[in-house]
């Protein structure tokens, strides 16, 4: 098997030392396996929570082209701490035909392994969330302050020694002059060529256009107003704008803004991805089409037959395929007894897991040997054995203690002790609930129990996430098919509408 290894690390206060760590853990997950490394893909200081990562991108895009088997990543958490993105990439190396492999973690196949990788992952959310907290309080702290909070300042601003907003004197005329030539009747376009052919320039050194300006003439900080994270302080700000200047150029502004174009309305096709089609195996996509009487119809459609006209397989109306998807899983995956299963299994590996943690382990030796340490530094104080070095000895012991304490919390965090009463709560948040929209709930059961499903005309095959591979489930038989007219649709090409209840097979 060939395989490639991604490291990261999210704070600039880290160093290599993070990533030369996950790399010789990943190297010796990949020797003991049998693993071949053909490349590394190396993000630094960038956070989890984020897919813009151009290392993570480009071993995604890199996976397209088959050039790997699987990805190694330390743990879970370097992989993404956002559930979202990592299902919806997980899911894209899974069709290029890529695994992703966890060095110091072990997630078995099988139901359990799905309902633990996607516990774990919630729990390095969670983590993350709680560390963004608190950065939030400090950022809130600063805000209540007036701070520049990062970034350049507006145009006419600079930073003080005091991290306050001062006037630039240099650019200040600048904010003056544009404010005054909008407010005498000059239009946008024209401000920004008067502007561009004098030679100044934005707050970030560009030319001037009409975003840019637009956003300037809308900002409240030229009157004094400190606005961020939520916290407005007027007065906060030195002023550049009077207000009565700032209020005329803002009903201007309300006046010539032009009624904003009617958004068209976006339609989730929830089994985009993983639709297939039985007759020639392309993949099915999301269409629209007007009926007779000008509603909308949604339906899926034969990648083939729809810009080749190669296949003949019928379309199905969309609404109607996704309902009988759920509701079928529903009856045979989130049954009580399969669950009851899945949920001791996830117990069991859990415990198992927890008490392999060679992390965790090695974390609690290393505070009982700095404790003993200390102990051992105080008995020589009490005894008056005291030489120059004594306090900053015992003030770095102190501080390790400290670090190895909360690396251990952090540890126990991403390491829950689950019991299968967490586990069944957690399935049945995925029972009907009258509260969720249809289109919602359908959504959250597709996205994590469905992985593929192939439409002929007769029949419904799905692959389920929770089964193993070489098991297959029984079929059913549903109601025999009905056809929606074309007469019913037009602007469709003659495409049919097909709104049928075939054999429905689970594997």
């Amino acid at each position: 098997m060939k395989a490639v290894i991604y490291a990261r690390y999210s704070s600039s206060t880290q160093t290599e030392q993070s990533i030369e760590g996950q790399m010789r853990e990943c190297t010796e997950y990949a020797n003991a396996h049998d693993i071949t490394i053909v490349d590394t893909y190396i993000d630094r200081a960038i956070s989890g929570t984020t897919d813009n990562r151009e290392s993570f991108q480009k071993m995604i895009k890199d996976s397209d082209r088959k050039l790997f088997d699987a990805v190694i990543v330390y743990k879970i958490d370097r992989f993404t701490r956002n559930r979202y993105d990592s299902a919806i990439y997980k899911a894209r190396l899974k069709k290029n035909g890529v695994k992703v492999l966890y060095a110091k973690e072990s997630i078995p196949d099988g139901p359990e392994g799905i309902i633990l990788e996607s516990l774990l992952e919630g729990m390095a959310e969670y983590y993350s969330a709680e560390l963004a907290q608190k950065i939030r309080r400090g950022t809130r702290e600063s805000a209540l302050k007036c701070h520049v909070l990062g970034g350049r300042p507006a145009l006419g601003y600079k930073t003080a020694p005091d991290k306050t907003f001062m006037i630039n004197e240099e650019t200040a005329p600048i904010v003056q002059k544009i404010f005054a030539l909008y407010d005498s009747g000059a239009t946008v376009t024209e401000i920004c060529k008067i502007m561009n052919e004098q030679g100044f320039k934005t707050s970030k050194g560009s030319r001037f256009n009409k975003n840019s300006l637009w956003v300037m003439l809308k900002n409240e900080k030229y009157i004094g107003v400190y606005e961020a994270t939520g916290i407005r302080i007027d007065g906060g700000i030195p002023p550049i704008i009077e207000k009565d200047l700032f209020d005329r150029v803002q009903k201007r502004l309300a006046k010539n803004k032009k009624a904003p174009a009617k958004q068209k309305a976006k339609v989730n096709y929830i089994l985009s991805g993983k639709l297939y089609c039985g007759c020639c195996g392309a993949g099915m996509v999301g269409e629209s089409g007007t009926g007779r009487h000008g509603g909308k119809h949604y339906y899926y459609i034969c990648v083939n037959k729809k810009r080749h006209k190669t296949c003949k397989k019928k379309t199905v109306r969309k609404e109607w395929l996704e309902n009988m998807v759920v509701d079928e899983t529903i009856k045979h995956i989130l049954h009580p007894d399969k669950i009851s299963t899945i949920a001791k299994r996830c117990v069991e590996i859990n415990a198992r897991e927890a008490s392999e943690n060679a992390e965790l382990h090695l974390l609690k030796k290393q505070l009982s040997e700095t404790q003993k340490s200390l102990d051992n530094l105080m008995n020589a104080i009490e005894q008056g054995i005291v030489t120059r070095k004594t306090k900053s000895r015992l003030e770095e012991l102190e501080e390790i203690e400290e670090r190895l304490k909360f690396e251990i919390s952090v540890c126990r965090v991403k390491q829950p002790k689950l019991t299968e009463k967490h586990i069944m709560f957690m399935l049945s948040q995925f029972q009907p609930d009258s509260d969720t929209p249809r289109e919602e709930y359908n959504s959250n059961i597709i996205e994590c129990f469905v992985n593929s499903v192939h439409l002929f005309d007769e029949k419904l095959i799905v692959t389920y996430n929770l089964t193993n591979e070489d098991k297959e489930l029984e079929s059913s038989v549903l109601e025999s098919i009905s056809e929606y007219t074309n007469s019913n649709c037009t602007g469709l090409g003659g495409s049919d509408l097909t709104q049928s209840s075939p054999f429905f097979s689970r594997y």
